[in-house]
């Protein structure tokens, strides 16, 4: 397939909207009806549904059709609701919705997972004595490579051996650890002290991969003046995350590590269903709550889209940098305004962080405080 990559201004943006399975589609359709009340009908912005995931499988036998997958190439930028089902498996046991989360990294090279953890007012405080203004740091998750690159390819041998292989590359440590350094230098630092640091995670005690993670991010910092280097082995860092949460700035790691991070970060900001996060490549941006598809709510109107919103808001923070479009950066602010403006009042949240809202009722609620 050959890479097209989208330009605009003003002339117009492009959104392919993957709505998923589960709850997917209703936080998706919330989100995209808080992102046009904040633009203003007249701005020249498309959403477009495509289909994918678990659902799309059981369907037509694959989670990500080529239609989608053009789609998502030539889009500005993909939003997506959630994916998978828990009854829905390739026969090697892994989730088949899965497929289309995986492979549209590999298609567009998203190589950064980048999860802002941020305590908002109103949010559920899960740890005593810590309060908004402690709670300010991002997880920076390598996204291509790490262990979930043996997906497909790992090996169960006779019934009683299974094998997966960690990948990692120079190119690809490197990459990511110059996407953390970037935000730190452009951040506000650690709540704590006020210091731009980024903190490298790994298991380097112990694996030479992560020792060889730790080697190249080393020689990428050492560029980075006014950067304040740390390192902190995985295990610990669950702990130092839950005790001293003020202290961390930007966090680097490896794909597994990092996935298993941060949701114990959305989880410190209030759960799951506040939790938004981007995986951006060079050319590429993919934005979706970090919540599943949780299909035991889907369709009742529990779900919280505050996830997902402000995952769009995300977007549209990428889309103003990389086409110097104040208006989407300002629509970008004014949609976390009201998102903390309604979460701070309780009203219409969901039942999850403690409301009687429904999916609707939030969205709606947040469209109003926009005006």
């Amino acid at each position: 397939m050959s890479e097209s990559h989208p330009s605009t201004g003003r002339d117009g943006y492009r959104i392919a909207v993957v709505p998923g399975d589960g709850i997917g589609p209703e936080v998706s359709a919330a989100t995209v009806r808080v992102l046009t009340q904040a633009l203003g009908t007249s701005f020249p912005i498309e959403f477009r549904d495509y289909d994918a995931g678990a659902e799309c499988f059981r369907r037509t036998g694959t989670a990500f059709p080529e239609a989608t997958q053009v789609a998502c190439r030539q889009a500005h930028a993909v939003l997506h609701g959630a994916a998978g089902l828990p009854d829905v498996l390739f026969p090697d046991g892994t989730e088949a919705g899965q497929d289309f989360s995986m492979k549209i990294r590999a298609a567009l090279d998203l190589y950064a997972n980048v999860r802002p953890i941020r305590l908002m007012e109103g949010a559920p405080r899960r740890l005593v004595g810590k309060g908004p203004d402690d709670i300010r740091f991002t997880i920076v998750r390598e996204n291509t490579e790490g262990l979930y690159a043996a997906r497909g390819g790992g090996n169960i041998i006779r019934g009683q051996i299974a094998t997966d292989t960690l990948v990692m590359t120079r190119e690809g440590v490197e990459r990511i650890v110059r996407y953390a350094a970037e935000l730190a230098r452009d951040g506000q630092g650690a709540p704590a002290d006020g210091v731009r640091r980024v903190t490298i995670v790994d298991k380097a005690n112990v694996l030479r991969s992560y020792a060889f993670f730790r080697e190249i991010a080393d020689g990428v910092l050492a560029d980075c003046p006014g950067i304040e280097v740390e390192h902190v082995i995985v295990d610990a860092m669950t702990v130092h995350m839950i005790e001293r949460p003020e202290h961390f700035d930007v966090i680097v790691c490896e794909n597994l590590f990092g996935d298993i991070l941060s949701d114990l970060g959305a989880a410190i900001m209030g759960g799951m269903g506040l939790a938004p996060s981007g995986e951006i490549g060079r050319d590429h941006g993919y934005f979706q709550g970090s919540h599943g598809s949780a299909p035991t709510i889907a369709g009742k109107g529990l779900a919280n889209p505050i996830a997902c919103i402000l995952s769009g808001a995300m977007m549209l923070d990428w889309l103003g940098k990389r086409h110097s479009d104040p208006a989407l950066t300002r629509a970008a602010e004014r949609i976390r305004e009201a998102t903390g403006a309604v979460l701070k009042a309780g009203r219409a949240v969901t039942p999850d962080i403690g409301g009687s809202g429904s999916t609707e009722s939030c969205a709606a609620e947040i469209c109003a405080t926009l005006g």
